[in-house]
Formats: C-alpha cells, sequence, structure tokens
C-alpha cells in the first residue's frame, strides 16, 4: 500500500473518531515532525477522500472550524422518515 493510501486511510480514521472537525493544521500537528506530510500533501489526500466518497452514503466537507464526515444530505431525509426523527 502506498504512503499516500495509507495517509488517506489515517486521515480517514482521525476525522471519523474526532468528535470536532479538524483544521489542517490540527492534523498536521497529529504528526511527529519528521513523518510530517507537507500541506500540499495533506491537501492532495483530503481531496482525494473527498473524492473517495463520491459513491458512499458520507462526504467529507471543510467548514469553518475545519474537515468533517458527515452524511450525505440526500440520504438525511430519507432515514429521517425511516427512524422517524423528528425535524
Amino acid at each position: 500500500m502506498s504512503v499516500e493510501m495509507n495517509l488517506q486511510a489515517l486521515l480517514e480514521a482521525i476525522l471519523l473518531a474526532a468528535a470536532k472537525p479538524l483544521t489542517e493544521e490540527q492534523l498536521l500537528n497529529l504528526f511527529e515532525e519528521e513523518e510530517r506530510p507537507s500541506i500540499d500533501v495533506l491537501r492532495e489526500a483530503l481531496g482525494d477522500l473527498q473524492n473517495a466518497c463520491e459513491m458512499r452514503g458520507i462526504e467529507l466537507i471543510e467548514v469553518a472550524s475545519g474537515y468533517r464526515f458527515q452524511v450525505k444530505q440526500k440520504w438525511v431525509e430519507a432515514f429521517k422518515k425511516q427512524l422517524k426523527i423528528p425535524e
């Protein structure tokens, strides 16, 4: 498995486990200095993760406070009805 794929998998795990969105700086600071990817490599991996979610029920988005995974809006409506979640 390539370094880029390992970085994508690691970022995915970190963002799924995070209790809140994480900024690029926060993500970079999770790495030891000698293993820290460049900002360009990090951004490329985040972009690849966003693209990888195109056919999935979740998406990686950037909000004001950082990056986070969320359920795609088109699926929220579907499971609200199924689970009878109040608006």
